[in-house]
């Protein structure tokens, strides 16, 4: 098979960039090693016709996301009861928010203040009064890193040039309609893994199961860890690539949907300060729980298996407690071949990582993804829109 340009990876910032391209007639085929398109999208639905859980990109963040644009959305459900777990003992969330730092007004004050250069959120926190060990469990989860190594600067930059704007929102029908609206009119070819990439300027081969796939020029936007692990391997790649991409290791992600013998009696949101089980949360009048837990809360949550997983429930949601655990929906983000984690978090020592992984090679190899703008916007589904639409303008540009 032969096209102008091949992009590798069907999640948002590779439909984005194929739809760039596809648009301005540039004959583009994307491939995807999933049975599916949507990357770390990932939308779970009831058999019996319930709300949809996200196991993936949770929300649609602010209300002038580009995502608003493409599907139908509606404002975030607010839960009735919000708690934290803090000595594996929950209590109100109103609570903390009368502590003098609860850690949503210490993320607040380091996107405004800013931090110097080579200081970590740890060592932010802690030169304002700090240590705020639930401050700290707060940043790990909401950016899946270790707080001693996620860098402030980071942090509030990546903020600071997020133009999405305010609130929270969800896609109507579950978040997997976005990424299947944008590859409706593309050429995707889903199960088609590409294992090895060679190359040479101006022209690209692809090895795929199904055969080679021949192009002019190539968009790899899967995560920088794929390439890391060799799961997918780029011949010839420069070692100043090679450097940047072990830099850019995304965190560890577990999410799981647990459906449950008993109903939930209200809708409720916990967030687990002690680091065992991220963010848990539940809807009244249905059986499901879904947990969402990142970097060492990850670990916690994939060891977690039958009474284990009971365990952790009933400390975020008591009425579990009397519940049995009838089916899970896991989506291992941090085990998965072609993810190798939940995003890329600013880390300390990888600022310029990211600007060296997005730059393309003899204007044939182009680079996207969120791993690409990290640091400088948010690693979610806005940030990789953003990168999708940068190197699809590289590319044109280099195709003049």
């Amino acid at each position: 098979m032969r096209t102008e340009v091949l992009v590798i990876g069907a999640g948002i910032s590779g439909l984005t960039c194929a739809t760039r391209l596809a648009e301005a007639g540039v004959r583009t085929v994307v491939v995807e090693a999933r049975s599916r398109v949507g990357g770390r999208i990932r939308t779970f639905r009831p058999a019996d016709g319930g709300p949809s859980l996200e196991l993936g990109a949770q929300v649609v963040h602010g209300d002038r996301n580009p995502v608003h644009e493409i599907v139908k959305t509606e404002t975030a459900p607010r839960p009735t009861a919000a708690r934290v777990v803090s000595g594996r003992v929950g209590r109100p969330m109103g609570a903390l928010a009368r502590t003098p730092n609860p850690p949503w007004a210490l993320e607040a004050r380091l996107n405004a203040e800013g931090a110097g250069a080579g200081e970590s959120v740890n060592d932010w926190l802690g030169d304002r009064g700090g240590p705020y060990p639930v401050a700290s469990e707060w940043f790990r989860q909401i950016w899946a890193a270790d707080p001693d190594r996620l860098s402030a600067r980071g942090v509030a930059e990546a903020q600071r040039g997020d133009t999405a704007g305010r609130g929270e929102f969800v896609v109507s029908g579950g978040f997997d309609l976005l990424p299947r609206r944008l590859a409706a009119r593309l050429d995707v070819r889903t199960g088609c893994p590409v294992q090895v990439l060679g190359w040479s300027p101006g022209r690209v081969d692809a090895q795929t199961p199904a055969g080679v796939v021949e192009a002019e020029r190539v968009v790899v936007t899967v995560p920088p860890s794929v390439v890391t692990h060799g799961t997918l391997t780029v011949k010839d790649l420069p070692d100043h690539k090679a450097e940047a991409a072990r830099a850019l290791a995304g965190g560890d992600g577990c999410c799981v949907v647990v459906t449950l013998s008993v109903l939930a009696p209200e809708t409720a949101s916990v967030f687990d300060a002690d680091g065992a089980g991220g963010f848990v949360s539940c809807r009244e009048g249905r059986p499901e729980a879904l947990i969402v837990a990142r970097d060492a809360a990850a670990a916690c949550v994939r060891a977690a298996t039958g009474p284990g997983l009971s365990a952790l429930l009933a400390v975020a949601l008591p009425w579990t407690a009397r519940a049995r655990v009838l089916d899970t929906e896991v989506a291992d983000w941090g085990a998965d071949p072609w993810s190798r984690g939940a995003f890329t978090a600013p880390l300390l020592g990888a600022e310029r990582a990211p600007a060296v992984w997005a730059e393309p090679v003899a204007d044939t190899l182009f680079f996207a993804g969120e791993a690409t703008v990290s640091g400088t916007r948010p690693p979610w589904v806005q940030g990789a829109i953003a990168s999708g639409a940068i190197a699809a303008d590289r590319l044109l540009e280099a195709m003049g």
